[in-house]
C-alpha cells in the first residue's frame, strides 16, 4: 500500500483531526487540486498501482478515502463512457463523485427538454453531496435507466437538511440531494453504467479501500506488539491478522492482473469475490484487534475508535448475502455449462 511519495509527504505534514469535517473536506479539496487523486485509469495495465493507491487513501481517513474514492471512479466512468469530452465535464481540480444508490422511495427522473435534459427528484446517500462541484448520478428516464452528469451549482439543486447521526463516516459528507428540473448532461447511452466493463472494475476498487481501512483499525495491535508486552492469546489474533491481510493483498493483486490482461471482459465473478472475501478480512480484523486490546484504544484513543466506526459503517455498503447469493448462482450456471 505505498501511495505517491507526494500524497504521503502532503498527508504526513498537514494536521488531522479525526471526524472532523472540515478537516476532511479541506484535505479532500486539496488533494484533488494538487492533483494528488490523478491514478492510474482501471484496465490500462496499471490497475494494481491504481488498487495501491486507493487501499493508501483507506489507512489515511476513512471518510476522506470515500471521498477519494468516488471521485477516481467519476474520472474514470467518464473515461469509460465520454472520454473524447472528459476535460469539459470535469477540468483539472474539479472534484466529482458517483451517487448510484437506489433505495426505495427515493429517485430522480430525467425528461426531455427542447435543447437537452433536466432532472427532478431526490438521490439518496450522495457522499460528498456539498463538497463536489459535479456528481454523476444514475436516473430514471422514459426509455430506461441512465447516467447523468450534473453541475451541483446549477438551478434547483438543494440540499435537504442533513439527517447523519452516526458516528460511522461523519465527515463523508453524506446527505440527500434534491433537483427540481435542473439541467444535466447524459453520460453513455441507456444501461451505460450497468453494462460497461468498468462497473465490476470499480467495485473492487472499492475493496481495497475497505482493505486500506482495515490494515489502518490493525495498526495499533501491530503498534503493542512491538512493545513485547502481547500475551499469547493476543499474539495469535496478531497472527490471524496478518494473515488476512496479506491474503487480501494478494487476492487484489492478482485481481488487477486478470484485469489488465482481459479489460474488456465480464468480472462480474471476480468482483463478487474479491469483495466478499475483503469485506469479511475486514470485518474480522477489527473484531481480533478489539478482542486483543479489550477496551481501551476504543475508549481513549480518538484516532482508533474513529477508525473502527468508520469502518464499520463503511462495510456496510457491502452487500453480504445478497451477493454470495449472486455468486452461487454464477457458480452454478458456469458449472452446468461445462457439461452441456
Amino acid at each position: 500500500m505505498t501511495p505517491p511519495v507526494d500524497a504521503r509527504r502532503w498527508w504526513q505534514e498537514r494536521p488531522h483531526r479525526p471526524g472532523d469535517p472540515g478537516a476532511v473536506a479541506d484535505a479532500f479539496t486539496d488533494a484533488v487540486r494538487l492533483g494528488l487523486t490523478d491514478l492510474p485509469l482501471p484496465g490500462g495495465g496499471r490497475t494494481r498501482e491504481r488498487w495501491a493507491s486507493l487501499a493508501w487513501w483507506g489507512g489515511t481517513d476513512l471518510s476522506l478515502a470515500r471521498l477519494v474514492e468516488g471521485h477516481t471512479d467519476a474520472v474514470a466512468i467518464l473515461a469509460e463512457l465520454a472520454a473524447p469530452a472528459l476535460p469539459r465535464l470535469l477540468p483539472p481540480g474539479a472534484t466529482s463523485a458517483v451517487w448510484a444508490a437506489e433505495p426505495p422511495g427515493s429517485g430522480v427522473v430525467a425528461r426531455r427538454t427542447g435543447d437537452g435534459w433536466e432532472l427532478s427528484g431526490t438521490k439518496s446517500w450522495c457522499s460528498g453531496a456539498s463538497l463536489c462541484a459535479t456528481g454523476l448520478l444514475t436516473v430514471a428516464a422514459d426509455d430506461g435507466a441512465r447516467l447523468f452528469l450534473a453541475d451541483l451549482s446549477a438551478p434547483g439543486v438543494t440540499r435537504p437538511e442533513p439527517s447523519w447521526v452516526g458516528v460511522g463516516m461523519p465527515a463523508s459528507d453524506t446527505q440527500a440531494v434534491r433537483f427540481d428540473a435542473t439541467p444535466a448532461e447524459p453520460v453513455g447511452g441507456v444501461g451505460a453504467y450497468l453494462d460497461r466493463p468498468g462497473f465490476w472494475i470499480g467495485g473492487i476498487g472499492v475493496a481495497a479501500v475497505w482493505h486500506g481501512g482495515a490494515a489502518a483499525v490493525a495498526r495499533r495491535l501491530r503498534e503493542a506488539a512491538a512493545t513485547g508486552r502481547l500475551g499469547p492469546h493476543a499474539a495469535a489474533h496478531l497472527g490471524r491478522v496478518r494473515v488476512l491481510l496479506d491474503g487480501c493483498s494478494a487476492l487484489l493483486e492478482s485481481a488487477a492482473m486478470r484485469v489488465d490482461a482481459r479489460p474488456a471482459a465480464d468480472h462480474e465473478t471476480l468482483a463478487l469475490t474479491v469483495r466478499s472475501a475483503v469485506a469479511d478480512a475486514a470485518s474480522e480484523i477489527a473484531d481480533r484487534v478489539g478482542r486483543a486490546l479489550g477496551p481501551a484504544p476504543l475508549a481513549t484513543d480518538r484516532e482508533h475508535a474513529q477508525r473502527v466506526a468508520d469502518l464499520t459503517v463503511y462495510l456496510r455498503q457491502h452487500h453480504a448475502e445478497r451477493d454470495l447469493a449472486r455468486l452461487g448462482e454464477l457458480d452454478g450456471a458456469g458449472i452446468a455449462a461445462a457439461r452441456r
